[in-house]
């Protein structure tokens, strides 16, 4: 035996705690797959109840196309491993994919939490309709429903409510005609969902009335709702309910103020909401207790983010300073809080945020001008939108208060006017790689992209007009914004064009 023999170290050496820290490396599948009939005490570590209660079978991006090797992995699991544990598992987690290999086809009699994720509404429309699927779901009281879709947002100029800020899309509810009530519905107590309309949550409310204590909610738009739903019976067996929304909407005293209301026990209550008003007022603290927030005497929980766009062009009004706001949320006794409004209309338009602190989301949808700042580490998406010019300032402060700032869209046509104030101020954004610029005057192009400017060490995608790129770049040619672009293996600029030699060698990544 050689000294190098001798002084190897077999990973079976290794502590449990260790071997622990290098399962939790993989995914569910490969541990299952790559482990399990390896070694008996491989086994006793991965099947753990503690480890295996909570099944994730989510195919990993790289494997998409290696359809055959995942079905032979799959089902290998499902035929020599799932019949072991399949008693102990209480919450699975599928796609599209994973779907008909794991779950149907055995039996987990403790299941009580299933997440459908990465799935296109359609498919999952079918899946509703294969009565052995419902059958399976009688059992479950937690459900969550995530709807992907591959197509990208789109800003259309001429409507400031119509811009899609995300990559997901919604479940119609109303149209499914299937037994979607009687076999899921009914019975369950936690809900997450995209939905496609207001009607399709006050639907989904209506149907789970007497069992439904959680409900988390996203909505592609609130709109008008349907007068034969009906959304005044009081919701007494809710007790957590989130409601978020991608879109502006003009209905929140008509539809949000009174489903609130009918939410007399709840608990916890989690507002991400964008509001367009016409001769009236920003929300604030006394407002949200006077409408809402009395309605619910045992709420000990409330996280919010509510933006207020008026519109008052036609009514001559006077809007409150950011200090009288944040006096009527300190008289309500909310004191981590805070707010960021125009205390000046600019034609009649002036915007309003209020939030909770520490800021929970993972976006920061609409600011506007007034932003002064603050410490934003959870939020990965900025929307920039306003009538008012962005200045070089407002880019510094974005960057130092979102740190790990991933996704950034601005739309704003209006110039800078002190472009040169602070050039001695190079700003830098370290872990944005998505920039959508496409709707906005030239020089935020010329803000974002001169690396004297800005720094953008891991820009990846860009949206841009292509006038504006070859005009801010001088047709490919310019070194100032030659460095932020040699990364970039995504460029979308809604224009067909030929190819040069400069663009070749400007965008070497495409």
């Amino acid at each position: 035996m050689t000294a190098s023999d001798t002084n190897a170290i077999n990973i079976l050496d290794l502590p449990d705690e260790m071997l622990h820290a290098i399962f939790n490396k993989l995914n569910m599948t490969d541990m299952l797959y790559s482990l399990v009939g390896v070694h008996q005490r491989f086994d006793r570590l991965v099947l753990d109840p503690l480890l295996i209660n909570h099944l994730v079978f989510v195919t990993k991006q790289s494997d998409i196309h290696n359809s055959w090797v995942n079905m032979h992995v799959l089902d290998r699991i499902r035929e020599e491993i799932l019949p072991r544990i399949n008693e102990i598992v209480k919450k699975l987690t599928v796609d599209t994919f994973s779907m008909k290999h794991v779950f149907g086809a055995i039996h987990y009699p403790q299941l009580y939490s299933l997440a459908f994720v990465n799935y296109q509404s359609d498919i999952f429309v079918r899946h509703l309709s294969d009565n052995t699927l419902l059958r399976h779901l009688e059992q479950i009281t937690h459900l969550t429903v995530d709807i992907y879709s591959e197509k990208a947002g789109s800003f259309d100029g001429n409507d400031p409510c119509i811009f899609e800020l995300s990559s997901r899309t919604y479940l119609p509810i109303l149209p499914l005609n299937i037994p979607f009530t009687s076999y899921i519905i009914s019975k369950l107590t936690k809900l997450t969902i995209n939905l496609n309309s207001f009607d399709d949550c006050l639907y989904l409310l209506n149907a789970c009335i007497e069992s439904l204590s959680t409900l988390i909610i996203r909505i592609k738009r609130i709109l008008r709702s349907s007068s034969e739903i009906d959304n005044k019976k009081q919701l007494v067996k809710l007790k957590c309910f989130s409601l978020t929304t991608d879109w502006y909407t003009y209905y929140y005293d008509k539809q949000v103020v009174p489903l609130l209301r009918r939410m007399l026990n709840l608990e916890e209550l989690m507002l991400h909401l964008s509001v367009i008003r016409t001769g009236s007022a920003y929300i604030d603290g006394n407002q949200l207790y006077d409408e809402v927030l009395k309605y619910m005497p045992r709420l000990n929980k409330f996280i919010f983010h509510i933006h207020t766009h008026l519109n008052n062009y036609f009514i001559r009004t006077n809007v409150p300073s950011n200090d009288d706001i944040r006096n009527s949320f300190i008289k309500r006794e909310f004191q981590s809080v805070n707010i960021c409004a125009d205390e000046k209309l600019t034609y009649g338009m002036g915007n309003c945020h209020i939030y909770s602190l520490p800021y929970y989301f993972e976006d920061f949808l609409f600011m506007s001008s007034c932003f002064q700042g603050g410490r934003f580490n959870k939020v990965r998406m900025v929307l920039l939108l306003d009538r008012l010019p962005f200045e070089h300032k407002l880019f510094k402060i974005i960057s130092q208060g979102f740190p790990f700032l991933q996704k950034l869209t601005i739309v704003n046509y209006e110039p800078q006017t002190n472009e040169q104030q602070h050039l001695s101020t190079l700003i830098t954004f370290k872990h944005l790689f998505e920039l959508n610029i496409r709707e906005v005057h030239t020089d935020y192009v010329i803000q974002l992209l001169s690396d004297r400017k800005t720094r953008l060490p891991r820009l990846t995608n860009l949206v841009i007009e292509y006038k504006k790129l070859v005009v801010v770049t001088n047709n490919f040619t310019n070194d100032m914004t030659r460095l932020n672009c040699a990364k970039i293996k995504s460029l979308i600029t809604h224009k067909t064009f030929v190819r040069s030699q400069n663009f070749n060698s400007y965008f070497p990544c495409l």
